[in-house]
């Protein structure tokens, strides 16, 4: 009995401490939880959620290993074992502040890609990146805490690392390619884009080795980072979404040009006014280009919210502006050569019957 009563004597307010550090955790838990989800309903910046993501749980394993540290003198440990729990103490606390800088420095680097525009899956490469990178840091400030040396590993990585470079240098070409084309931002997830060599597409993915695009016909085109990096490559998004383009055509060389251009005004006109996708506040104009073969060719500019808009807008010109030529009298005139032949010159023409 006497027994008993002096190991509740010993052990009753260390358990108790840590049962008080395990509520008080839970309460700061609960407190900074509510505190930061009434911030983050009032603000736009999804920052404050990446905070209250980082902290989950963190708050309360603090707590207890504060309560740990209070209730340690109280034990009684043989020197050895209270310098070891002491030790295993501090890598637990090194290791949560480095998992929460991992998960909110993670999120804000997917943050800053995302912004609406660019999609998870090329914000990966940022975030997974930037957590390995704070993970390794904070095991290495681990080891070095545990009185390890890290000169021997950080030498062994150097020369590895070095020979992987050789044998990987296309895998880290288009890598850092990846990087540059998500961090200089003139590629984006959604956007159209065209390289010099021909391929055309929606982005819809930059992974850590390819680019992949989606044609108008939904095909796929895989195109390694590197190659689109170093590519002479329109962005039909950029500086904005809205794009001009162009529709040709010619008419006969006895056509009263200022009425062609009013007519080509008129349908350009009432096809940005109803047709969808069309920037109604544009206002198309008329070009005179060139003296064709066979026409005076011209070119009516239109404007579109983005660059798929435009097929569609191309369609309905073309059609409402033809129907509308023939309603006037206007003509497009098919391609002809007219021959110039002396005078003393003579054709001979067979027909076969």
């Amino acid at each position: 009995m006497s027994f008993e009563i002096a190991w509740l004597d010993e052990y009753l307010i260390p358990i108790t401490i840590l049962i008080l550090s395990v509520i008080v955790g839970l309460i700061l838990q609960y407190f900074t939880k509510n505190r930061l989800q009434k911030v983050a309903q009032k603000t736009k910046w999804r920052g404050d959620d990446i905070i209250l993501e980082g902290l989950r749980g963190k708050i309360i394993l603090w707590s207890v290993i504060i309560g740990l540290y209070s209730v340690l003198p109280m034990l009684n440990l043989e020197p050895e074992y209270n310098i070891l729990a002491r030790k295993i103490l501090l890598v637990l606390v090194i290791f949560s502040i480095t998992m929460v800088a991992s998960s909110v420095l993670g999120g804000f680097m997917r943050l800053y890609s995302d912004d609406g525009k660019t999609g998870v899956l090329s914000t990966s490469i940022f975030s997974i990146i930037t957590r390995i990178v704070i993970i390794l840091i904070g095991i290495m400030i681990i080891l070095q805490t545990l009185d390890i040396s890290i000169t021997p590993m950080l030498t062994a990585l150097g020369v590895g690392g070095l020979a992987v470079a050789l044998a990987l240098q296309d895998t880290l070409s288009n890598l850092f390619s990846g990087f540059h084309l998500l961090l200089t931002r003139k590629v984006r997830i959604g956007d159209w884009i065209e390289i010099d060599s021909g391929q055309a597409g929606e982005v819809i993915d930059i992974t850590w080795r390819n680019t992949t695009l989606r044609q108008r016909r939904n095909n796929i085109i895989i195109i390694p980072n590197s190659t689109v990096a170093s590519s002479i490559t329109t962005n039909y998004n950029l500086p904005k979404q809205e794009l001009a383009f162009r529709v040709e055509c010619g008419v006969a060389y006895d056509s009263d040009l200022e009425h062609v251009e009013k007519v080509s005004i008129e349908v350009a006109q009432d096809v940005m006014k109803n047709v969808k996708g069309a920037v109604v506040t544009h206002k198309p104009f008329v070009r005179f280009s060139s003296f064709g073969d066979s026409s005076i060719d011209f070119y009516v500019n239109l404007r579109v919210e983005d660059y798929p808009k435009q097929f569609r807008i191309r369609h309905e010109f073309i059609k409402r502006l033809h129907k509308r030529f023939n309603e006037e009298g206007i003509v497009i005139p098919f391609p002809i050569r007219t021959l110039d032949l002396p005078k003393d010159s003579k054709i001979i023409i067979n027909k076969s019957e």
